[in-house]
C-alpha cells in the first residue's frame, strides 16, 4: 500500500461538525500538523471530504 502525508493548512473553526470530526479522526488537531497514513479507501475518502483544508502529498 502506498502512503500519503496530510498537512492541515486551514483551520476547522467555523466548519460543519462532520468536517471537524473528520479532521480529528485523521489526527489533525493544529495548523501545519503533518500526519502520515496508509492510502486505504477509508482514509482517501476522509481526505476528499476536507480536501479544501489540506495539502496532500504521496510518499
Amino acid at each position: 500500500m502506498s502512503r500519503i502525508k496530510v498537512k492541515l493548512v486551514k483551520s476547522g473553526i467555523g466548519r460543519p461538525q462532520k468536517q471537524k470530526l473528520t479532521l480529528q479522526a485523521l489526527g489533525l488537531t493544529k495548523l501545519n500538523k503533518v500526519v502520515e497514513h496508509e492510502a486505504t479507501p477509508q482514509i482517501v475518502g476522509m481526505v476528499e471530504k476536507v480536501k479544501h483544508l489540506l495539502v496532500v502529498e504521496n510518499v
